[in-house]
């Protein structure tokens, strides 16, 4: 992700499936071109009647205004992420402002995890692991490589983000973890 000095940016969301339950977990910094203005931001959430949990990464304003549009999408279609995602995904192409917006989420409920890119293009993750922002691909290949290892998906992303935050400069180690299913 290429940052600008003059946008303010979350970073590093990570999502492991695995049986039956879902993590997503964030690290807690944000930054303003090379320069930290929080290190304990909460960039992931419950979502909807608390049913769908989220995370995203860049920037913090457009995220925000990504999550209130999903929201109002799990409003409309309750119970259905992937529709919701979808139809959030059709606005994100169609509407002029949207179109405009740098970030991305990582969106799960207890039967899909979905990738929203800030294209507007929904992903269903392969293997049920993904990660996004300026980290992502740090956690993202830390989390495969744990995924024979380790059974328990929270503690899968909580240490593919440690080892995110230890080559990263852009993500720190106050992580925020959600998780649905037993």
């Amino acid at each position: 992700m290429q940052h600008s000095p003059d946008t303010i940016y979350g970073t590093t969301i990570v999502t492991v499936r695995k049986g039956n339950r879902v993590a997503i977990a964030g690290d807690g910094q944000v930054t303003l071109g090379q320069t930290v203005l929080k290190s304990n931001a909460r960039k992931v959430r419950r979502l909807g009647r608390g049913d769908v949990i989220g995370g995203f990464a860049g920037a913090t304003a457009d995220a925000f205004t990504l999550f209130e549009r999903l929201e109002a999408k799990l409003e409309q279609y309750p119970g259905q992420l992937q529709r919701a995602a979808v139809e959030l995904a059709k606005d994100w192409r169609t509407d002029r402002y949207l179109r405009r917006l740098e970030a991305m989420m990582i969106v799960a409920d207890a039967s899909v995890s979905l990738v929203l890119t800030g294209t507007g293009d929904v992903l269903e993750p392969e293997a049920g692991v993904a990660g996004i922002g300026s980290g992502g691909m740090f956690a993202l290949a830390a989390a495969r490589a744990l995924l024979d290892r380790e059974e328990d998906p929270e503690a899968i992303v909580r240490r593919s983000l440690e080892i995110a935050a230890d080559i990263c400069v852009y993500t720190n180690r106050n992580i925020v973890v959600e998780t649905i299913g037993a």
